[in-house]
């Protein structure tokens, strides 16, 4: 076991310096009384899935644009796949660079290109795909990527009831399209509507324990 000979105490595990003082040790190093824990995320898996599920849903939006045929105002179709895609890598790369407060980033973000899409739909004659598709599937594609990084990066109980909340928004969305009449084919609000049903259970599932653990200790009960 190293010692240190500024303060007289013993060090135990493989340190170079004195983690009090800083001066140098003398002695043997010891084995570490912590175990070494790896960590569970991965950047390289995380990147790999983003990847994987971009290329599924451009080659949908393909298939899709191929099936509504070549009329001006479905060609919002295959320009909210890429939005969508775009926001997914967005919100994904946030939370790769350790982004404070990614779910008021996430909304921020999909306030805003929702503004400009529908500025844009404006503009060339208000055909509404912006919000017959690109809100819905830019919601759809956010709540895929927070599933993704929920299920690759573990993140905190807090964090993970606050990311089910925003899926419950994000699906909300879509439904006030519905019930408004704003869209002119009700599929893709329906998708994103059902996606974060399905992503709302999955969330509640693969966490129920620690989630009931949290409210206990936060209830007293």
């Amino acid at each position: 076991m190293r010692r240190c000979t500024e303060c007289a105490v013993r060090i135990e595990g493989n340190w170079s310096r004195c983690p009090l003082c800083g001066s140098h040790l003398v002695g043997h190093p010891s084995p570490d009384p912590l175990p070494s824990v790896p960590l569970r995320f991965s950047r390289r898996r995380l990147l790999r899935i983003l990847t994987v599920i971009s290329l599924v849903l451009v080659a949908i939006s393909f298939v899709v644009q191929l099936w509504l045929g070549h009329r001006p105002a479905e060609f919002g179709a295959v320009r909210s796949v890429w939005l969508g895609v775009c926001t997914m890598w967005l919100v994904a790369l946030m939370a790769l660079r350790g982004r404070r407060d990614l779910a008021r980033s996430t909304l921020t973000l999909l306030v805003l290109a929702a503004l400009v899409c529908t500025y844009w739909d404006y503009l060339t004659g208000w055909h509404r795909w912006s919000l017959t598709f690109a809100v819905p599937i830019m919601c759809g594609c956010a709540i895929i990527a927070l599933v993704i990084l929920e299920h690759v990066m573990r993140l905190e109980v807090g964090e993970h009831a606050l990311y089910s909340a925003l899926t419950v928004l994000l699906g909300i969305v879509p439904i006030l399209f519905l019930l408004l009449g704003w869209v002119t084919t009700p599929v893709p609000s329906a998708i994103c509507v059902v996606l974060a049903l399905l992503s709302l259970a999955l969330l509640q599932l693969e966490r129920a324990a620690e989630v009931r653990d949290e409210l206990a200790k936060k209830l007293h009960v």
